[in-house]
């Protein structure tokens, strides 16, 4: 079994920082891309950024490119997201999930998930 736990969540203002990070135990999955998704309430869980384990490469919701950044770090087997600039729309629960097969942007593509860190934006 993986284990994912993020952790790095709170409360800021508008135009204020966060870092997340998304910590793997378990069977090893650093082979295999990672991402970002979040939820707020009463709508459906989307996606935010995703970085392939291998190369690195990243991809973003178009709602967060140039403010969030998303990294891995290969020895430690930690993935991070870090969120500049944030609005009270970011608010959300992040969750961190291991690929498995299909598009970076779809909930359906991932195997393993965080139990999620609480965001909140206030204006």
């Amino acid at each position: 079994q993986v284990q994912l736990v993020e952790s790095g969540g709170g409360l800021v203002q508008a135009g204020g920082s966060l870092r997340l990070s998304c910590a793997a135990s378990g069977r090893t999955v650093n082979g295999r891309a990672r991402g970002w998704f979040r939820q707020a309430p009463g709508k459906e869980r989307e996606f935010v950024a995703a970085v392939r384990w291998t190369g690195g490469s990243t991809y973003y919701a178009d709602s967060v490119k140039g403010r969030f950044t998303i990294s891995r770090d290969i020895a430690k087997g930690t993935v991070y997201l870090q969120m500049n600039s944030l609005k009270p729309e970011d608010t959300g629960v992040y969750y961190c999930a291991t690929h498995y097969s299909g598009s970076f942007y779809y909930t359906a593509a991932y195997e393993y998930w965080g139990q999620g860190t609480q965001v909140t934006v206030s204006s």
